[in-house]
């Protein structure tokens, strides 16, 4: 049975898993900011006050998962996720050979695995960050996590791989069903246009784990 905490335990892991607090979630979904505190989820006599479906379908919507992902952070089950090893692979590691396979997941002997918590993403993936060419946004040693099922909205970080086997990180643009319009997370300048049928991989970076 479903239960009241469930479903606010859940909003609250998928605000984790997004980087946000419950506040920012709310705010990014277009919603007040209070939608999601504490003292919303009871009434002034004590009693358990459900968040809307409605509510629930902007944060899904905001934050590019599907409601499968969203009842996966539901109750005891989520403890599955807690602590679930992801493939890891150098950011250099994946510009050679096969290392997706053609469903985007993580294929090829380069991958290792890392233990994260809270990432209820079953084709969640993380990437380690070599040398310097990405700072001042990511620095050598930081690990980027990114999902092939995650929707990018424009302005998201997204991990892109051409057909021609070349991977970046980079920053989405404009998207459509024919091109792909995307930026340099470095400078912010250098943009470019790739054709859909030009891409093998595009997942949305969800987080980033800071070295040391």
């Amino acid at each position: 049975m479903l239960k009241h905490t469930d479903i606010w335990t859940a909003i609250d892991r998928l605000a984790r898993e997004n980087g946000l607090t419950t506040s920012g979630l709310a705010r990014r979904s277009g919603l007040d900011p209070t939608t999601f505190n504490r003292s919303k989820r009871v009434t002034r006599d004590g009693k358990a006050r459900w968040p809307s479906t409605e509510s629930i379908a902007k944060i899904l919507d905001a934050t590019g998962v599907s409601f499968r992902h969203f009842v996966g952070l539901i109750g005891p089950g989520h403890n599955n996720h807690d602590g679930r090893t992801l493939p890891l692979a150098k950011l250099r590691e994946l510009q050679t050979g096969t290392p997706f396979d053609l469903g985007g997941r993580p294929n090829g002997s380069q991958w290792d695995a890392i233990t994260l918590p809270d990432m209820a993403d079953p084709h969640a993936f993380a990437v380690e960050i070599c040398g310097t060419e990405m700072e001042p946004v990511y620095h050598d040693g930081d690990i980027v996590i990114a999902s092939p099922s995650a929707k990018p909205r424009r302005g998201d970080r997204i991990v892109i791989q051409l057909a021609d086997g070349s991977l970046q990180l980079v920053r989405l643009l404009r998207q459509t069903a024919r091109h792909i319009e995307i930026q340099s997370l470095v400078d912010g300048q250098g943009q470019s246009t790739v054709t859909t049928d030009g891409v093998s991989l595009l997942a949305r970076i969800l987080a980033s784990v800071n070295a040391g």
